[in-house]
Order: C-alpha cells, then sequence, then structure tokens
C-alpha cells in the first residue's frame, strides 16, 4: 500500500513541477517577445519607414550616381511620404561615403547608392577602411548603361575588325583617352587590350571635359566614353561611333554593334546600384528592393533616362551579391594585368 501512495505522490508532484515549468517557459516567452518588441529594429520594421532616409553618394552632385540616386530618392520619397534624402560625402574615388555607410545603424534608414567602380577600388587602393563584401549589404542594382567606343574620324576605323587590324599593325601608336587613371573608360580599353591581343596606349587626364576636347582635335585616336558626354558629338560628326561596351544592343542606339559581336564575352557596363550597412534586417532589405526596382520601372523614369542610355534593371539582394563578386573577380584580373595606379 505505501509502494501505491508513493506512486501518486510522484505522479502528482511530476505533474504540478510540469505545470510550473511551462508557466515559467511561457512567461520567459513572453518576456522575451516584449523585450524584442520594444528594440529599435523591431519597431522600423513595423512602422518602416517612420522618419527620413538617406542615400550616401560618394561623389559630386551632378554626376550619373548622384542622378540615379535623386530618380531613385525622389520616388521613394512620393511613396513612402516621408524625405529621402541625397547626401553627397565626394572623395578618395568613393570611399569616403562607403565609410560612412559602413559606420552607421542596421535599421534601414541609411543607404549607399555606387557605381560599378565600387567593384574596382577594392582592386587599386592597398588598404580599405572597409570589406565590400562583409561589410555592406546589397540592396539591388538598379540600372545599366554601356559605354561607347568613339574615335576621331580621321581614324580609318568603322567597326571593331577595322580598330583591331590597324592597332596590330601600329603597336603601341593607337593612343586612347580617359578622364582618369583606374577609371572604368580606362579599364574598358585595357580589356580590349588583353581581349583583343593588341596594345593601344592609354592617356589619362584630369577629368572627361579635357579628354574629350583633345580627342575632338585629334590629339588621342579614340575613347570609350559615356553616352551623355559621346552622343553631340556623335550626331554633330565630329566623333565616329565605332560600338557599344555592353554584352547587348543599347535601346539608345540599337543600330550601334557591340564589342562582344566581335570579341565574344567582352563587356564593360557601367551600373549602379545599392548598399545597406551589414546586419540589416532582411526583410526591411527586401521592402526596399522592391521599392527601388519599382521607381526605376515607372514610365517617367524610363523616359528620362532613356536617352542618356541608362536602363533599368531587376535584380533580388542575392543575386546582386553574386554579381558584384563577379565584377570584383574579373577587374582585379584587368588591374594586376595593366598595372593601372588611381589618380
Amino acid at each position: 500500500m505505501s509502494i501505491v501512495l508513493s506512486r501518486l505522490l510522484f505522479k502528482q508532484f511530476s505533474k504540478q513541477l510540469y505545470t510550473k515549468s511551462m508557466a515559467l517557459l511561457n512567461l520567459l516567452i513572453l518576456a522575451v517577445a516584449l523585450a524584442f518588441s520594444n528594440h529599435p529594429t523591431a519597431k522600423a520594421q513595423t512602422n518602416y519607414p517612420h522618419k527620413a532616409v538617406r542615400i550616401i553618394v560618394g561623389y559630386p552632385p551632378g554626376g550619373p550616381t548622384d542622378l540615379i540616386a535623386r530618380i531613385v530618392a525622389q520616388k521613394l520619397s512620393e511613396s513612402w511620404s516621408q524625405p529621402v534624402i541625397v547626401d553627397n560625402r565626394p572623395g578618395a574615388s568613393g570611399i569616403i561615403g562607403a565609410e560612412l555607410t559602413v559606420k552607421a545603424a542596421p535599421d534601414g534608414y541609411t543607404f549607399l547608392m555606387v557605381p560599378v567602380t565600387f567593384a574596382v577600388t577594392p582592386s587599386l587602393f592597398n588598404k580599405m577602411p572597409y570589406d565590400a563584401v562583409r561589410d555592406l549589404a546589397p540592396v539591388a542594382q538598379v540600372a545599366s548603361s554601356p559605354f561607347i567606343l568613339v574615335v576621331h574620324p580621321t581614324l580609318p576605323v568603322k567597326n571593331i575588325k577595322d580598330l583591331i587590324t590597324i592597332a596590330k599593325s601600329r603597336p603601341g601608336q593607337i593612343n586612347y583617352a580617359s578622364a582618369s587613371a583606374g577609371g572604368m573608360p580606362h579599364l574598358a580599353g585595357e580589356l580590349f587590350n588583353t581581349m583583343a591581343n593588341v596594345k593601344m596606349v592609354h592617356i589619362p587626364y584630369k577629368g572627361a571635359a579635357p579628354a574629350t576636347t583633345d580627342l575632338l582635335s585629334g590629339q588621342v585616336s579614340l575613347m570609350f566614353n559615356n553616352m551623355l558626354s559621346a552622343m553631340p558629338h556623335i550626331k554633330s560628326s565630329r566623333l565616329r561611333a565605332v560600338a557599344v561596351t555592353s554584352s547587348k544592343r543599347s535601346a539608345a542606339i540599337p543600330q550601334l554593334p557591340t564589342i562582344a559581336e566581335t570579341i565574344p564575352n567582352y563587356e564593360a557596363s557601367g551600373w549602379y546600384g545599392a548598399f545597406a550597412p551589414a546586419n540589416t534586417p532582411r526583410d526591411l532589405l527586401l521592402k526596399v528592393n522592391q521599392e527601388m526596382t519599382r521607381a526605376m520601372k515607372l514610365p517617367d523614369v524610363i523616359q528620362r533616362l532613356s536617352g542618356d542610355g541608362v536602363e533599368a534593371v531587376s535584380s533580388t539582394p542575392e543575386q546582386f551579391g553574386l554579381y558584384l563578386r563577379s565584377e570584383m573577380s574579373k577587374w582585379a584580373k584587368v588591374v594586376v594585368a595593366s598595372g593601372a595606379k588611381p589618380d
């Protein structure tokens, strides 16, 4: 009888202990949930955005990266009914702006808009104050734009085959201009040298304007130029357009072939994309990704940019992250092969 009683008492005690344990566990879960709900990041996600959002641009106002950022900022502000401010922090090839973003709170209120040179700078500089892959979270690639290979009319080149033929017959005698050493127009030329097995000589300038001036006067033979700068001179026949550097023809000038049609896999496109500080919550990244993609596909935005050869691009944060890595690897090889150094 005592054994039976003991078993009954033990069973009752176990049941009470289990009940109390579950009650304590439920209280603990509730406490954690309440604590998280009061966390600033949680509040930001619940009522996002509830204050001004900043898009940092590491270049002066008026450039293409600034233009893209301001278009995105305007459309996001209209959609969210909150100010979206473009904060220009020029210097050190965009590094200053990127470093500010890295140090910002990962709460969805600070973003960075960059051009393709963001993928090149880690190879140009021996020391970087941040790791482009580790310290920043990809949000979205929003746009792309090819360069146009233009030549002075006195150079007897009408297509890429002509250029390869004349460059091989005159090694080291064909000069091409760019706005700066280590910039994309410079590296586009170095990539062409490597893939076409020719040796054109790079002439760096202190900006696109003096480079274009010397090209127009015939002091240099050719240039990988952006569409905005090149199109007026192409229309006036002061320069001859040979090809675009993108993997597919540009909708802005569809009759112009790509370099890749003669040199398979050649591509040196300018692209633009947004990043956030590392550890920004994924749901915020996805929300902003969707909003930026929507903004770039609005009819008025497409019409505004199409004349400059800029096209909207859609990508998930993961796709953009993979693309960034591939671009960094690609241009690192070009930098090493060319010995390019920043100005």
